[in-house]
């Protein structure tokens, strides 16, 4: 990741008032002939602009024994273009003092540059050549093969506790494109051919399955001009793309059983993991408010129940997993030292049981509340967070507009409708169960 300093400072400075409340984002949205949609948002405070492109396309769109090739992807589209050599791509965007990533989750893909406002046009052509003319060649593949082969050994095989996310996804969502993560298999990633790399990018990265949002100090005038030169002559994807259909009540009970998992690792862990709420109902935004209640926090109930009052845990964290298709909600607990990971896991239950009983008090329920409406203001304190928040309501509601109605929603929760979700989704029948033991554990039992 290239740094700017300039930059991250002018990004700062724009979004959030002195009161802590969140300012209309104001936006056009319009979509090209060739069904690129087209996201703007005007702030001429600062000279920065964020150039985004969001592919819809993830993890979940993968077929059986392609995994991985959405994160592939991810990498690849760096390899250069017809006009852009390998190696390039990154120096065109630091030469011009700016910043530039990407990332890829079950649901999308999303690339961005972070630039000074008279690099837009930079921009524009650095995205319409990887929607247009991206390379896809033997060097460039095996290169970023060697690359996420790097990456996973890095981020998942070698790290403590790094396959938790891919052993909750494979038992709690068995028999959907959600079963495997992003970063797929190597095995899978080893035997594919080119041409269906090639089949891959020409399905979905098409401009009928985008939204290019941008965000800073632009004139909408001069911008659309240049959308229209830069992106209309792409043409339309030739493929249909395909859009997995989950089906929750096929999916059954989920099996409330103890699995093991030996890791190379010094303490144990807990994992809970519930299915949960499809992201955007009713039920999501409870959940999000009874997930800041568990653990969000020094104050929050399992940091001061289970870590600094029974001491029972070395940390703590419970999170839900916002998906289009299916949802989940996981908590984690590091046993402390000499503790059995079935004592945590009892306390854990306890907590989960406490919540269905008992509303949330009002100071305590209030502290919460607080505590989500500053991180979601905090996602629109830069031109990226706002043309990427933009871009994300687009692709999954349609709905642009609701960057600013959404925390409307979080306001609408109560301490009851907590309890509600609390006692409709927290129930064994509807959770995996996984203890991480160290490697010496297993040695033992042999």
């Amino acid at each position: 990741m290239h740094k700017f300093n300039f930059m991250l400072v002018c990004c700062a400075l724009i979004v959030i008032s002195a009161t802590g409340q969140q300012r209309k984002i104001h936006f056009i949205k319009y979509t090209l002939p060739n069904g690129l949609k087209v996201i703007l948002h005007q702030d001429n405070t600062v000279p920065v602009v964020a150039v985004t492109v969001l592919y819809h396309v993830g993890s979940k769109n993968e077929k059986s024994g392609q995994s991985g090739f959405a994160h592939f992807f991810e990498h690849l589209m760096f390899e250069g273009s017809q006009h852009i050599g390998r190696g390039e791509f990154m120096k065109y965007v630091s030469n011009a003092g700016g910043q530039l990533n990407a990332n890829t989750s079950q649901d999308r893909t999303f690339y961005y540059e972070n630039l000074p406002s008279n690099q837009l046009k930079l921009g524009l052509w650095l995205e319409s050549e990887r929607m247009m003319h991206a390379k896809i060649e033997p060097a460039g593949v095996n290169t970023q093969r060697e690359v996420v082969k790097e990456e996973k050994r890095m981020r998942v095989d070698n790290q403590p506790y790094g396959t938790i996310f891919t052993e909750v996804c494979k038992n709690l969502f068995k028999g959907t494109p959600y079963e495997w993560v992003p970063i797929g298999t190597m095995e899978d990633l080893n035997k594919t051919r080119l041409s269906d790399f090639i089949t891959f990018y020409q399905t979905y990265y098409v401009p009928d399955n985008a939204v290019l949002s941008i965000a800073g100090d632009i004139n909408m005038d001069s911008t659309r001009k240049l959308i229209a030169e830069y992106f209309g002559p792409i043409p339309k994807g030739k493929n249909p793309v395909p859009r997995p259909e989950i089906h929750l009540q096929e999916l059954g009970a989920a099996a409330d059983k103890i699995d093991t998992v030996y890791d190379h690792i010094q303490l144990p862990a807990v994992i809970e993991a519930y299915r949960g709420p499809v992201q955007g109902t009713p039920d999501y935004y409870a959940f999000r408010v009874l997930s800041n209640v568990l653990s969000s926090g020094s104050s929050s109930r399992m940091q001061k129940e289970l870590v600094d009052t029974k001491q029972l845990a070395l940390s703590v964290g419970s999170f839900p997993m916002s998906q289009e298709g299916v949802g989940a909600y996981i908590n984690l607990g590091i046993v402390n030292a000499g503790i059995s990971p079935e004592k945590l896991q009892e306390a854990m239950d306890e907590e989960m049981a406490r919540l269905k009983t008992t509303p949330v008090r009002r100071h305590e329920f209030q502290k919460v509340m607080n505590q989500i409406e500053t991180a979601y203001v905090g996602r629109f304190s830069t031109q990226l967070g706002i043309a990427e928040s933009l871009a994300n309501y687009e692709i999954y509601f349609g709905n642009a507009g609701l960057v600013n109605t959404e925390l409307e929603r979080f306001k609408k929760v109560t301490p009851e409708e907590v309890m509600h979700v609390a006692k409709k989704y927290l129930n064994n029948d509807n959770r995996i169960v996984l203890y991480y033991l160290p490697e010496s554990a297993e040695d033992k039992k042999g």
